[in-house]
């Protein structure tokens, strides 16, 4: 240490600050020095990566980049779990509330609660749920599932309904979707190489299956048909990742996979997703509607879990009605996608 002051003082005189012989002490030391001061570039994410802290229900997560203010946001469906009455046909906890929203400033690490989505539609007990949200045109566009009040069963219509915003803060109506059904929840949306917007979407009067529709500019839709009818399922994920196109759906046995060439023709994974039960408090039960975030080789997958089983609180009134928000990293071999739900990560979103 010496040696360094004296060769501090030969270079910048006797009257060097403490400052500027510290970073020349940390040029002449390398990057290993800086690197062991800063630990690593990015922390474990936590488990459980997220509660809603007013009725710790969150749930259906979607991740969008916010432009303006360089921060990952995530919009959620915000249940009621601390309502529950314990009745399995009183679902009513489920319904009247309006999307969440938590905010990431270390690339999807962790989040911090920031309040409800401000989006002008509908009476004060209407239901939203499950967005989805991309940037198109200058502006951000959300695709929203809307049930039209607090149902106490699941009998009740639903519609997705587009919105845009310039800053994700201040929501604009455009138009309801119009594809043949008063029963469509969960849209996912994906653009074609040619420019045309794709968008699968659960069609509950269809038995559960998951279909798809066409635009060319988000407005205008074209009913294409159905995309998956092996099972019933909900909340398709569509993305592509190493050469191939994948779509995940809940199918509540954790999450089904499907590969494609073409975003038409769609082939099953055997094995689902999440399925089996960690090991880890909080993240011991199936995987339910998630989103997967793709950077570079990476790909994260965001989803939640009900709090039962081992992770039932005797503290909480019905606790298996809780639900938090998890991460994972995804892994791809010969075509075949796994996830260790144990094991930690390390999320880097990137800055899009």
């Amino acid at each position: 240490m010496g040696y360094i002051m004296d060769l501090v003082d030969k270079v910048f005189g006797r009257r060097t600050t403490l400052a500027s012989s510290l970073l020349l002490v940390g040029l002449i030391a390398g990057p290993s020095v800086t690197a062991s001061a800063r630990g690593p570039a990015f922390p474990v994410a936590p488990k459980p990566l997220f509660r809603d802290p007013i009725h710790d229900g969150a749930a259906d997560p979607t991740l969008i980049w916010n432009r303006a203010k360089k921060e990952w946001w995530m919009f959620y469906t915000n249940r009621r779990a601390d309502l529950a009455n314990g009745d399995p046909k009183d679902v009513s906890w489920v319904h009247g509330t309006r999307i969440g929203i938590a905010v990431s400033k270390d690339n999807g690490n962790t989040w911090k609660y920031r309040g409800t989505s401000d989006i002008p539609y509908g009476g004060k007990d209407y239901t939203h749920w499950a967005p989805d949200i991309v940037y198109a045109n200058g502006g951000y566009h959300m695709f929203l599932t809307v049930v039209p009040g607090t149902f106490k069963d699941w009998n009740a219509p639903r519609e997705i309904v587009h919105f845009t915003s310039p800053d994700l803060e201040h929501w604009k109506l455009i138009s309801k979707l119009e594809v043949g059904s008063d029963r469509i929840i969960d849209p996912s949306l994906y653009q074609l190489q040619d420019g045309t917007w794709r968008l699968w979407y659960k069609d509950e009067r269809d038995h559960s299956h998951i279909h798809y529709a066409d635009s060319k500019d988000l407005s205008g839709w074209t009913q294409k048909g159905v995309a998956v009818s092996d099972r019933s399922g909900e909340a398709p994920k569509v993305f592509r990742w190493r050469g191939s196109y994948w779509m995940i759906t809940d199918v509540w046995k954790g999450l089904g996979v499907y590969k494609s060439d073409d975003l038409e023709h769609w082939t099953v994974q055997p094995n689902n997703l999440l399925q089996a039960p960690g090991t880890l408090p909080t993240d011991r039960s199936e995987g339910h509607h998630c989103d997967v975030i793709v950077h570079g080789d990476s790909a994260y997958i965001y989803y939640f879990t009900h709090q039962r089983d081992a992770d039932t609180d005797p503290a909480l009134a019905h606790s298996r009605e809780h639900t938090v928000l998890q991460v994972t990293e995804l892994h791809e071999k010969d075509g075949v996608l796994t996830t260790d739900r144990d094991s930690s990560v390390h999320v880097d979103l990137g800055r899009p």
